[in-house]
């Protein structure tokens, strides 16, 4: 027993408080729980065929270049294209060793899910210090369940699941004052993907800004980080990409006057995206926060784009945008609740609750977790069955023109072309969606793809048909 007015050791506090160890372990158990959601979800999306986009096969490609210390060539970008020319993110390339291990596209999906959980954990910690274990962890779930997050999982893999929880851990740390932590936990930010250089510039200036007075050294590293961050994505889209891209950095006409109107074009619907990014998650609480600045160079490059992929709430593109609304919510709310104002102090007590009914809400009807509870979701369709026997008659090694469809039954075991783009590359097979019609008699329109080939019809299934090429 201690001493009466002496504090009991951590060890002691452990042992007699089985239910602060508990506590103590929700953000653990939460992160698995949420990691779990995430992985089935993606998986069983795969095991039906229903990705969105030829994606994950290209990463993919990536990936198994990498994990047999090959240039990662990417052909379904072009015959011989270094993906390093269409997004500087060798990053993934730390997916490699697994991949060597376990030579799928489920790899990367379980590798995506498990990256996009563990951000949830530096969120409730930072939530759950600032404002108490309850809040913080309603928070923590609400940011786990935001539609940022959903919707990434969803929509196949991509390289921003491994900036998630580097800018969730840079960011607790700047709420932890821990100036050089979050610096460190930034950095690598620069090998995920080319303009995540600004975003290291914005997260370097408001650390400066926080620890201006406190530690003036670290305001000053601060300061330096954030001009070598906007170097650095400087020389990446004018050196690097360029070098590994004949024909320059392919994204400079998505931005600007390019496409549906330019940067006016399209402006109510990139206001309903902003709504979406504050209302639900944070209830425009967040604005209070600088923290929210780091936000600004994501949503400012898809504010500028021409291109309306860009503006919506789908795809992935929201969600580097989550962990910063999230404990930009958090650093709010704890100055909020000290506020003098008791119409300010009540609504900050009320939001954390608030934003976790509206993540469950709209994760139980519109938000892609809600297939979970579906029966249908965790069976493969005779149709996949049927495609899939189809594929098989294709050998290992060989090269496949393929569209989004059959992709990543391919990649893993063949050279896959992009339909219409092997820029004179013969394939020995050719398999595509052909339900809709469109491209008429299959033999026609395969040797109508490369003339003075001939090809014949092997099967179709599913509404895919296979042709293979006659030597």
């Amino acid at each position: 027993m201690p001493i009466s007015g002496s504090r009991p050791s951590t060890g002691d506090r452990t042992t007699l408080d089985p239910a602060g160890r508990a506590a103590r372990g929700a953000p653990y158990a939460l992160a698995a729980a949420l990691f779990l959601a995430y992985a089935v979800l993606s998986v069983t999306r795969h095991r039906r065929m229903e990705e969105g986009s030829w994606d994950l096969g290209i990463f993919e490609q990536a990936v198994r270049a990498y994990a047999w210390l090959r240039p990662p060539l990417v052909d379904l970008k072009g015959p011989g294209s270094n993906i390093l020319g269409d997004h500087f993110s060798p990053v993934v390339a730390l997916i490699a060793p697994l991949y060597r291990v376990f030579p799928t596209p489920v790899t990367l999906l379980v590798v995506q899910a498990a990256l996009i959980a563990l951000s949830a954990l530096p969120v409730t910690r930072a939530s759950a210090k600032l404002l108490g274990r309850a809040r913080g962890l309603a928070l923590g779930a609400a940011y786990g369940l935001s539609w940022g997050i959903q919707r990434a999982v969803e929509f196949d893999f991509h390289e921003i699941c491994f900036a998630v929880p580097l800018l969730a851990f840079a960011l607790e740390a700047l709420l932890a004052r821990r100036w050089r932590t979050a610096l460190g936990w930034g950095l690598p930010l620069l090998l995920v993907k080319e303009d995540l250089g600004i975003t290291l510039a914005a997260l370097a200036l408001v650390t400066a800004w926080r620890a201006r007075h406190a530690d003036p050294r670290a305001a000053r590293l601060a300061a330096a980080v954030a001009l070598a961050g906007a170097a650095a994505a400087a020389l990446v889209f004018t050196v690097v990409i360029p070098a590994f891209a004949a024909d320059g950095y392919a994204y400079w006409e998505k931005l600007g006057a390019g496409g549906a109107g330019g940067p006016l074009g399209g402006l109510g619907t990139k206001l309903t995206t902003l709504g979406w990014v504050l209302v639900p998650t944070t209830g425009l609480l967040a604005l209070r926060s600088p923290l929210l600045l780091v936000a600004v160079p994501t949503l400012g490059w898809r504010f500028l784009s021409g291109d309306p992929h860009y503006w919506s709430t789908d795809y992935h593109y929201s969600a580097v945008l989550m962990p910063v609304v999230a404990l930009a919510l958090a650093d709010a709310l704890d100055t909020a609740r000290r506020s003098p104002r008791p119409r300010v102090r009540a609504y900050a007590h009320q939001l954390p609750g608030a934003v976790l009914a509206a993540a469950l809400a709209l994760s139980a009807t519109s938000l892609p977790l809600a297939r979970l509870g579906e029966r249908s979701a965790y069976g493969k369709p005779a149709r996949v069955a049927a495609v899939e026997r189809l594929l098989a008659q294709i050998p290992d090694g060989v090269r496949v023109e393929a569209d989004h469809g059959p992709l990543t039954r391919l990649t893993s075991r063949c050279q896959v072309y992009w339909i219409g783009g092997t820029q004179g590359v013969l394939p020995a097979y050719l398999v595509y969606d052909g339900s809709d019609g469109r491209a008429g008699d299959p033999v026609a329109f395969a040797e109508r793809l490369h003339p003075g080939s001939r090809f014949v019809l092997m099967g179709e299934a599913g509404g895919y048909v296979l042709l293979q090429r006659m030597l």
